[in-house]
């Protein structure tokens, strides 16, 4: 008999959660301004805000903590780290900083020389698009069309839009272009993972116009395990084999370590060969995150994470990882609840257009949808929609998202199948009701990354 496989890692510690009552989750909810980045985690059930620094460590990955070497310069523990990098990555330099934000505040102002020049990205996560634009450059999404159609079955849904990304160079001109970026998986477009055959073509293009590729890295394997497992030629390549060929067709990449490097807090700069850069990167990074040998992290850290890229790579851990999603969102479409389709990465996608249409975009339906599932069950997930989105910078109008999703982000090796079971059953309740949600405005709104701390009141 071929017997479903469980969990591969067995349970040595565990953390209480606890439920309260529905009538306080009215009330915290309101206190928060209807902004579930401003509640409290100990009012939280099932927290599923991200999965970034939320996962749960191994036993090694804590006795490497034990081990970390805390000296300033020349630390042990990086030294550890760069041998990770190497041996998954592939390349030949490699910088520390505390996370992926950090990587891409020293790197970008290094790539993005004029105002206004374009990065051309297959999607932009709200963070990057941000640290682009406060450097002077502009975001600009390539990602294929299908991506927008929720219901469409298309197996690497973050791939670029090869002939729109070759034209827009060569409208623009290649010399107002600063650099491609490649986000593997493709987070804002559902957890979608991009192809090796994508990757390659994208390799070509940039090839031809003189441009670099920068890898936003922060699911690197999770993408590596969807390539193995829908890509024809790689059903035989291991998890590492997989990842040296994609990064083999870049320059360098930033990656928060806080996803699939399986850490609490870490990042990390790599660079394939150009040593210029390098050296700049070194230099950038002292007054920013500080010294080259540790840049932001402590050494127990850069040990813990060290482990964790090692660990990361391992195929039972993928599929154990990949198919607790799919189970939650499996649950969701059995009873037609709209998600993005197929099941991507790291998380399940709700298409909020879909689930209540008589929102409108600057009420923010995602945002309804989130705030009605902590009422219901005391779960945090999180808005991708035209809430994160925000204003265009020189009208001061609301920008409309092509997709409103709400994100349900599992954490690594946190919940179990039951915990699921919970997120799908509260969801079915609102579903029901749906036709009885009703959107947002704001009551304060910052300008830069509103959805962090914006305050909010029900349209009535």
């Amino acid at each position: 008999m071929d017997y479903r496989k469980a969990e591969p890692f067995k349970i040595k510690m565990v953390e209480p959660i606890k439920l309260i009552s529905k009538e306080e989750r009215e009330q915290k909810i309101i206190e928060a301004g209807y902004n579930q980045f401003a509640l409290k985690a100990e009012d939280i059930y099932i927290d599923l805000l991200t999965d970034s620094g939320t996962g749960a460590m191994s036993d090694r990955q804590w006795a490497g903590i034990m081990m970390g070497d805390e000296s300033y310069a020349g630390s042990r523990s990086f030294y550890n780290l760069e041998k990770s990098v190497h041996d998954i990555i592939g390349y030949k330099y490699f910088v520390p900083t505390h996370q992926g934000r950090g990587a891409e505040n020293v790197l970008f102002p290094l790539l993005i020389h004029n105002k206004g020049d374009y990065v051309l990205g297959n999607m932009h996560f709200d963070t990057t698009k941000a640290h682009i634009e406060l450097k002077g450059g502009v975001a600009v999404n390539l990602v294929i069309e299908d991506a927008f159609d929720t219901e469409k079955e298309h197996p690497f849904k973050g791939n670029f839009d090869l002939v729109a990304l070759e034209n827009f160079i060569n409208g623009k001109g290649a010399d107002k272009c600063a650099f491609i970026i490649v986000t593997i998986t493709c987070n804002s477009a559902g957890g979608q993972p991009v192809s090796m055959e994508n990757i390659k073509a994208v390799k070509k293009i940039a090839d031809k116009y003189s441009l670099k590729i920068v890898f936003d890295s922060a699911r690197f394997a999770e993408n590596a395990y969807f390539i193995k497992k829908r890509e024809n030629g790689y059903e035989n390549k291991s998890i590492t084999e997989i990842i040296k060929e994609m990064f083999e067709y870049g320059d360098m990449i930033t990656m928060s370590a806080k996803k699939d490097g399986i850490v609490n807090m870490g990042g990390l700069i790599a660079i394939k060969e150009d040593e210029k850069i390098y050296e700049q990167v070194r230099s950038m990074v002292v007054p920013i995150e500080g010294f080259p040998t540790y840049g932001g992290m402590s050494g127990r850290d850069m040990e813990a994470l060290a482990v964790g890229l090692r660990e990361v790579v391992e195929e039972d851990y993928l599929e154990y990882r990949i198919d607790q999603i799919e189970y939650l969102g499996q649950r969701l479409i059995d009873v037609g609840i709209p998600i993005q389709r197929p099941v991507g990465g790291h998380a399940v996608f709700v298409d909020c257009k879909k689930f209540c249409p008589q929102i409108p975009f600057n009420q923010f339906p995602a945002q309804a949808v989130c705030v009605e599932l902590y009422k219901e069950a005391g779960v945090r997930g999180v808005e991708i929609g035209s809430f994160l989105l925000g204003r265009d910078p020189e009208t001061g109008e609301n920008l409309e998202s092509p997709m409103e999703f709400l994100r349900l982000t599992i954490p690594r090796r946190v919940y179990t199948n039951r915990h699921m079971d919970v997120v799908a059953d509260a969801l079915i309740e609102i579903w029901k009701r749906r036709d009885m949600l009703k959107g947002f405005e704001f009551t304060y709104e910052p300008e830069v990354l509103r959805h962090f701390t914006a305050k909010l009141k029900s349209v009535r």
